[in-house]
């Protein structure tokens, strides 16, 4: 093992820091985002309920991200 497989394995490490902790990002991010463009409408269409489509459809989003990532890592 020389010098330079052992800074690799750690610049791996923080990658992989990196990855998962842009989940802690992107999850609540999808959701607020999705209700942000729920409530734009509802605003814009003079509705009640198009927040709540928005706030499901960001959860969504933000789980098949997580599901994307999990996933990705399995497959390396």
């Amino acid at each position: 093992m020389s010098i330079q497989d052992g800074n690799s394995e750690k610049k791996n490490g923080w990658v992989q820091l990196a990855k998962y902790g842009q989940l802690a990002f992107v999850f609540p991010a999808a959701t607020v985002a999705g209700w942000l463009v729920g409530e734009a409408l509802d605003r814009w269409l003079h509705t009640t309920w198009l927040y709540l489509a928005g706030l499901i459809l960001g959860i969504v989003a933000g789980f098949v991200e997580l599901i994307r990532a999990a996933l990705s890592a399995d497959s390396k």
